[in-house]
């Protein structure tokens, strides 16, 4: 017999193993037995941890969103422009880590606090900059709902980098709505390049922000 002994369960543990098997699953694939077998556990044994699959998925997207604060600190010499713009290209960079990244964190609640400290940071450079604390929100909840459904889109697409999935070939896309120019054209500037599309994207979004409110 084993003397081994396994690392005891716990909600971050769980939430680790749920990101892994993530990429190879997807989400829809993602469920308390498939975790519990890649543990070496019983499911019952989960639901000590987590009443259902949403709350895991709330760990999740907390354990997304704090790998995501570990790589990205706030400068507080950054204009509010720059504070938008980073925050938002790392959020979209830490989503397009896991397959189905953005549907695990849309709609999920943080299981703590993880999130407060850079919230108020934020809001703190927002405000400072000319923005009512109303404004604020509006600004940052904006730009992050842009960057949570441009994911979504782009991971409908491409699961995964490289990995894109049949009836999103451009080339194909062209050749069947060859009677139709401009539409077949478009293709290319809505699935490919997402990089270059998603940063023009977010300027414009960012440069209305700024229009509305008046503030330089």
């Amino acid at each position: 017999m084993s003397t081994e002994r396994r690392a005891p369960l716990d909600r971050r543990r769980v939430a680790d193993t749920a990101l892994r098997l993530l990429n190879e699953v997807g989400l829809d694939g993602l469920t308390l037995r498939a975790i519990a077998k890649e543990l070496d556990v019983k499911a019952p044994a989960l639901y000590w941890h987590f009443k259902d699959k949403q709350a895991l998925l709330d760990e999740m997207a907390t354990e997304m969103y704090r790998r995501m604060l570990a790589g990205t600190p706030l400068d507080p010499a950054d204009t509010w422009r720059e504070l938008l713009r980073k925050s938002n290209h790392a959020l979209r960079t830490s989503l397009l880590g896991y397959r189905d990244g953005a549907k695990v964190f849309s709609g999920s609640r943080f299981t703590g606090a993880v999130h407060a400290e850079q919230m108020e940071e934020s809001l703190r450079l927002l405000t400072a900059a000319g923005f009512t604390l109303a404004q604020a929100v509006r600004a940052a909840t904006t730009t992050y709902m842009f960057t949570l459904g441009f994911v979504i889109e782009q991971q409908g697409a491409e699961p995964l980098p490289g990995l894109r999935r049949e009836g999103f070939d451009v080339d194909e896309r062209a050749r069947m709505l060859a009677a139709y120019p401009l539409t077949a054209a478009a293709g290319a500037e809505i699935f490919a390049d997402y990089e270059q599309h998603y940063g023009e994207a977010l300027d414009l979004v960012i440069a209305g922000i700024a229009a509305a409110y008046g503030v330089d």
